[in-house]
């Protein structure tokens, strides 16, 4: 603790529950969705403003030192109310309460960004006032700029825009779109699960881009009433339901000069997912089929100029394959990088035009590829080597000759972005002890500066930083053997003998990993100065471990994560410091679906549960998620009725809170409704709170607020304060 920290520690305050939402961010204001302009000279970010931590501007500073500036202000550039298309894929890149600028790109020279707000497009410099390039009743979707930087393309209504920056004129690249098709924009599932937010990608050379078709006719039709505080607004919306068609999703090749398009061959079957597309030349691109039980994954090389497609290569899997962007076209158009789990965890591989060839050895797991440098044979990466705790950039030897080297600091969490060619990297970095920062590191490792050094005791959270509480880790193993890691908050100053009141927060699913060593949750900071225990287990299914990890949730949903999860609750109950009669589970999403499960699988094992947003019948929930795990319940439903907690409504024994956005389109409000009326049914009692006009996270700060406080209220009546606590 440093001596101003020490000097602040006396008169340390409280954490109220309102501090934690209120602007400006207690964690200090840390720049978001960093890059490296085209020609290494500057650095741009998105930064959050002091009154407002929802609104975001955009600034930009030299890359070596120099005065930070703000390039746009997105209170200068405010426009209309976004359209449902835009609400909507906001929401499923988690940015539905976001305001002002939430996305940019550098132009190809470096002397400009594209920046959308509210719907419409500007052209903003790096010095001067930004040209404003539409103007429109509709939002212009998903705007990127052609590599010559000569257009932009976006999608207005069904269609494929080109707006041409030199002739200052727009037109549209696709005219067919209409009802239920669309071109050049993603459809639901690829949004939301397989993280492709997407339909265009332009060309190399700018001549022609790859353009999705979206066929959603044979799609159900979902009728969403987002119920607000100013009335109800009833929106339809192409939901594909478990078992139910999929989006017929074809792909063209556009040329700019509008001549005719080329159908790119994707084989006989319709029903496949199109899960990524990449130029590998002008001439030819490679294109990610997956099939609908996602347990192979064809990667197409297609002849732009006829559409043709031959197969490369397939990965294949006994349970699912996992999704990544890691394809890096090498310079000779021929080769490129490529992670696959085949050896049982995400390996850096090249693929040298015959097979594959190991870059990274099976013990390093390769989350993300952030750069290549052919000349210097060297690959960057962030991934995890000495911890799963620990997320790191390091650096690789292209050959695959030795180790990893970390180019980021130990014992914390990184996220790193480079130039193209891997000289510098922005990093952000931090630890339980430290806020995020964002440095700039060399390709040795040595820090060159602080773009925001965001030091604790200069955040806003200083004058409460003092009583901050480190966790405590610790590892469980399971009933296979394999090593679970867990994460726990201890109240300060407990007397001896005296036992504190928990809060068992659970996730549980795929995709997630909650136990990390980074900055955490400022409501744990809250609950744990109110006198809780704050507890969280990685169960088995969690991500970042590996296939033999995830592997155990196949066909099992809300089985072998209770079996987990209750496993971690004896090993708390029997720690001297816990009241084993007053522990409360809380999740939120798929930790709200466990929330449910255990106090119904385990009636007796919690004191209350709290389940906010929860999936409770996995047959309402979409196709590419739910089958990834249960498989086709038009096919077998059977895991889906073992994974309905619905049926078990009436073993609810336990104080629950039942917690809803009314205008969630993600986990519909449908699933709690279903599991209200069961409850009702069975005759079991249960609070409830509602949120109107809320999607499935609720950020603005006073609802944040009213959210926490509600839950806390519920935990203070249903397992309480150690005595003397507040």
């Amino acid at each position: 603790m440093t001596a101003a920290l020490m000097a602040a520690a006396a008169g340390a305050a409280d954490l109220p529950i309102e501090r934690v939402f209120a602007s400006p961010p207690l964690s200090g204001l840390v720049p978001q969705a960093l890059t490296l302009s085209p020609d290494g000279r500057h650095v741009a970010y998105l930064k959050p403003r002091a009154d407002d931590a929802l609104r975001s501007d955009l600034w930009v500073e030299p890359v070596m030192g120099g005065e930070a500036r703000l390039a746009a202000d997105s209170l200068a550039m405010a426009g209309g109310a976004l359209t449902e298309a835009e609400l909507q894929r906001r929401e499923r890149a988690r940015i539905a309460s976001a305001r002002g600028i939430v996305e940019y790109r550098w132009t190809a020279d470096a002397k400009a960004f594209l920046v959308p707000v509210d719907g419409d497009l500007w052209l903003q410099p790096l010095a001067g006032p930004a040209r404003r390039l539409t103007q429109s009743a509709e939002s212009e979707v998903d705007a990127l700029l052609s590599p010559d930087g000569r257009f932009v393309s976006f999608v207005r209504g069904a269609n494929l825009w080109l707006f041409d920056l030199e002739a200052g004129v727009e037109r549209p690249l696709t005219t067919e779109g209409a009802g239920a098709v669309t071109y050049g924009q993603a459809e639901f599932v690829a949004q939301e699960e397989m993280k492709r937010m997407t339909g265009q990608w332009w060309a190399p050379d700018s001549r022609r881009l790859a353009v999705t078709r979206v066929d959603e006719t044979n799609v159900q039709t979902a009728v969403r009433a987002a119920i607000g505080s100013e009335g109800t607004r009833v929106s339809t919306q192409r939901y594909p339901f478990a078992g139910t068609p999929n989006a017929v999703v074809s792909l063209e090749i556009r040329n700019v000069d509008g001549s005719a398009p080329v159908a790119v061959d994707l084989g006989p079957d319709p029903d496949i997912y199109l899960a990524r597309v990449d130029w590998l030349s002008a001439d030819r691109l490679l294109v990610q089929r997956q099939s609908r039980d996602q347990k192979r994954l064809h990667v197409l090389e297609v002849d732009a100029s006829t559409g043709q497609s031959r197969l490369l290569f397939a990965e294949r899997s006994k349970t699912w394959i996992n999704l990544h962007d890691n394809l890096t076209p090498l310079a000779d158009g021929r080769r490129f990088l490529w992670t696959s789990e085949r050896r049982g965890i995400s390996q850096l591989m090249l693929w040298d035009g015959r097979g594959m060839q190991p870059i990274t050895r099976p013990h390093v797991l390769v989350d993300q590829v952030v750069a290549l440098d052919e000349e210097d044979g060297l690959v960057f990466f962030t991934g995890f080597v000495e911890s799963p705790l620990e997320k790191g950039l390091y650096k690789v030897r292209l050959d695959g000759r030795g180790a990893p080297v970390r180019l980021s600091p130990a014992g914390g969490w990184a996220e790193a972005v480079m130039d193209k060619a891997g000289k510098v990297a922005l990093v952000t970095w931090s630890s339980p002890a430290q806020p995020p920062q964002v440095m700039l590191v060399g390709r040795d490792g040595a820090r060159l500066r602080y773009i925001s050094e965001n030091r604790l005791e200069e955040t806003p959270y200083a004058p409460f930083a003092a009583n901050h509480v480190l966790p405590r880790f610790g590892t469980l193993k399971a009933a296979d053997g394999q090593d679970m890691h867990w994460m726990m908050l201890v109240p300060p100053g407990l007397a001896e003998g005296a036992r504190a009141p928990v809060v068992f927060e659970v996730y549980g699913g795929p995709g997630v990993q909650r136990v990390r060593r980074a900055w955490g949750s400022l409501v744990h900071q809250h609950l744990v100065r109110r006198g809780y225990v704050v507890f969280v287990l990685d169960n088995r299914g969690s991500s970042n471990r590996g296939v033999k990890f995830e592997a155990p949730l196949y066909r099992a949903l809300g089985g072998v994560e209770v079996e987990d999860q209750l496993q971690a609750l004896a090993f708390l109950k029997s720690q001297p410091f816990v009241d084993p009669d007053r522990v409360a589970v809380y999740g939120w999403s798929y930790g709200g679906y466990m929330a449910l499960r255990l106090l119904t699988k385990a009636p007796e094992a919690f004191a209350a549960g709290v389940a906010g947003a929860p999936v409770t019948d996995w047959r309402l929930y979409d196709t590419h998620y739910t089958e990834r795990y249960l498989g086709n319940p038009a096919v077998d439903d059977a895991p889906y009725r073992a994974a309905d907690v619905t049926v078990d409504a009436a073993r609810l024994m336990r104080p629950l809170l039942l917690l809803h956005g009314l205008a969630d389109d993600n986990v519909v409000f449908d699933h709690s409704a279903k599991m209200m009326a069961a409850l009702q049914k069975a005759g079991r009692p249960f609070e409830t709170m509602v949120y109107p006009g809320q999607a499935h996270s609720i950020r603005e700060p006073a609802l944040a607020t009213h959210l926490w406080k509600t839950i806390i209220a519920f935990l203070d009546r249903t397992v309480g304060v150690p005595r003397g606590r507040t």
